[in-house]
């Protein structure tokens, strides 16, 4: 573990200079340059002397806790593709089975299906992106536009396809989680 970076990181987090710190803490701005730098170590009352100065307990300071991951870029992304039905699943938030909601991307080719889901418990929401969508549930059929919405829940079995030209893409969110690769 390196000290010296989680310390600046919370020295900058309350907005303190060095020379801040080190007035705190009874220690020198040299001492804490150094320690931020990792060529020193602080004994164990230097570094609770320190911590305390910036709100933390050492408990705190050594957790292994992670920060909860609150952006996600597309290389978080996990895909899948069927090319045989033309559809194309991204799944935005890594591993959102363990939440309330999964999220996914969905691109249709046209002409493409999203294989057909069974009734389960929850709800379904979605935006179309671009293209335009159909979405059959049970025997009833809704058109969906670019720039449109949709949200039912799914007490039937129900699909999703692409009866048009160009390429779909939906922003698709199940609740709780249901969707598999």
């Amino acid at each position: 573990m390196e000290i010296g970076k989680k310390i600046k990181i919370l020295r900058q987090g309350k907005n303190l200079t060095q020379d801040e710190l080190a007035l705190r803490c009874e220690l020198s701005k040299s001492f804490i340059s150094q320690l931020e730098r990792d060529l020193t170590s602080p004994s164990i009352s230097t570094l609770v002397d320190i911590l305390e100065s910036l709100g933390v307990t050492l408990k705190e300071f050594f957790s292994d806790d992670e920060e909860e991951k609150i952006v996600f870029s597309p290389a978080d992304y996990f895909e899948a593709e069927d090319e045989n039905l033309g559809y194309k699943v991204e799944w935005i938030i890594p591993n959102a089975q363990k939440n309330i909601m999964e999220p996914i991307m969905l691109t249709l080719s046209p002409g493409g299906t999203y294989k057909e889901e069974n009734a389960h418990e929850g709800e379904e929401f979605g935006y179309v992106l671009a293209g335009n969508i159909v979405i059959k549930i049970g025997s009833r059929k809704y058109r969906v536009h670019k720039g449109e919405s949709f949200c039912y829940k799914p007490s039937n079995t129900h699909c999703i396809s692409n009866p048009g030209k160009t390429t779909a893409k939906i922003i698709w969110v199940s609740s709780p989680p249901s969707f598999s690769n």
